[in-house]
């Protein structure tokens, strides 16, 4: 299925992006002009068109999207890799309701295209933890993906 392109998210992908999960965000250096690249795990897709992420405001990706509103979330799941195109916004400068100085960014979707090389599908998506104090990290990413969804 290498090499699909679809507008939106497909109904798995969507429902990968549920909840907290391991991506990549590729946006444009507004230093250099080169690309960018950050691991982002507070994501959430709020319809098929629709994605967002929160990131420290403090975030190298924050002055980017203000110069450059063009990004690419790299996913891994569905024993493959997707490229999710689009332009980004600055939602909220503040993401109301966390104890974090965090930002809300909403990405509408251009497209999603399945990226994997030919003949081949992932065996194994990536994993992480937390190194930090685990039940202050389920606090606080409850907290987080609770007030993106009222967002």
């Amino acid at each position: 299925m290498a090499n699909q392109v679809e507008p939106g998210l497909i109904p798995v992908l969507f429902e990968e992006l549920q909840s907290e999960r391991f991506v990549t965000l590729s946006t444009v250096d507004h230093e250099t002009g080169g690309p960018n690249v950050n691991a982002v795990s507070w994501i959430l897709a709020k319809d098929e068109e629709t994605v967002l992420f929160t990131v420290n405001q403090k975030s190298k990706i924050v002055e980017n999207i203000r110069e450059n509103p063009l990004a690419v979330i790299n996913l891994i799941a569905n024993e493959s890799t997707y490229s999710i195109a689009g332009k980004t916004e600055i939602s909220q400068v503040q993401l109301e309701g966390v104890p974090l100085k965090l930002t809300l960014i909403k990405m509408e979707i251009d497209e999603v295209r399945d990226v994997m090389f030919y003949g081949s599908r992932i065996s194994a998506e990536p994993a992480y933890e937390k190194t930090y104090d685990k039940t202050a990290a389920e606090r606080l990413d409850r907290q987080v993906i609770e007030a993106m969804k009222k967002a």
